[in-house]
């Protein structure tokens, strides 16, 4: 085995860190769409003709495929891993996702690790917070230091705590997004918007209300569909703790519709 890393999946996560990071020639990526893959070989990875390819020589392997493709991901491509291989799971999905993801690749020889992605790559960067969980969460933790990322901390040794911080606090984050999209509609519709946001601003300086009401819908359009698929996880990872994610379902609903809407 080789020092070099993998990214699965090269979407916004993945490319932005592999255009930052500048892997080079130490990186090699695969992506199940096609037509991603030029975008890889532009961003200086090293080109593979399958996924076999790509995982045959990979100490450190990123896994950023969309939530619900996470576990496939896992399952799919843990027989493809080197002896000793680092999967970093950096996908937004319940702990026992993960869990599952984690049996797939440590009996395919792997060692599994649950990271959880705790800011919008863009404009973090390499500096994302990223929290990590699981038996080699040490050995994860020097790996991803090493390729650049400079914001690691170890949560726990076991595979699901990294997860589980990541999606209760999603309930927060996304429900905002999602109140504000609702909210804003109302008072669209009834043509009081500048005056409900004013109200707003009066009682909560941290930031504008037409700032923070414009970013929040902002990123819903951007990313409603894989929010909203984030938001199921979390929704699960509520009932597991016997929580009825009464809110979590609502936001999953407004989620994914502005990201139809888009």
């Amino acid at each position: 085995m080789s020092n070099k890393l993998a990214l699965i999946g090269f979407g916004e996560a993945g490319s932005t860190f592999a255009r930052l990071a500048k892997w080079g020639l130490a990186a090699c990526g695969w992506d199940i769409e096609p037509t991603r893959r030029p975008a890889m070989r532009d961003a200086g990875l090293a080109g593979s003709a399958d996924a076999a390819e790509t995982l045959a020589q990979a100490s450190l392997v990123l896994s950023l495929v969309t939530a619900d493709q996470a576990l496939r991901a896992a399952t799919d491509y843990a027989p493809l891993l080197c002896a000793g291989a680092i999967w970093c799971d950096m996908n937004s999905v319940a702990p026992d996702t993960k869990r599952a993801a984690a049996q797939a690749v440590e009996a395919g020889g792997g060692r599994y690790v649950d990271v959880a992605v705790l800011a919008p790559v863009d404009p973090a960067g390499l500096a994302v917070p990223l929290l990590v969980s699981g038996p080699a969460a040490a050995l994860a933790e020097a790996a991803l230091r090493e390729a650049g990322f400079s914001n690691v901390r170890i949560v726990g040794p076991e595979v699901g705590q990294a997860s589980a911080i990541k999606m209760i606090r999603s309930v927060m984050i996304k429900g905002i997004e999602a109140l504000t999209d609702e909210m804003m509609a109302a008072a669209t519709a009834a043509g009081v918007a500048d005056e409900v946001l004013a109200s707003l601003d009066a009682s909560e300086r941290m930031q504008p209300w037409p700032d923070r009401a414009a970013y929040n819908l902002e990123r819903m359009a951007s990313h409603g569909m894989r929010r909203a698929a984030e938001m199921e996880e979390s929704a699960k990872t509520l009932a597991s703790l016997g929580v009825d994610p009464v809110m979590t379902r609502g936001t999953i609903v407004r989620q994914r519709q502005a990201g139809e809407a888009a």
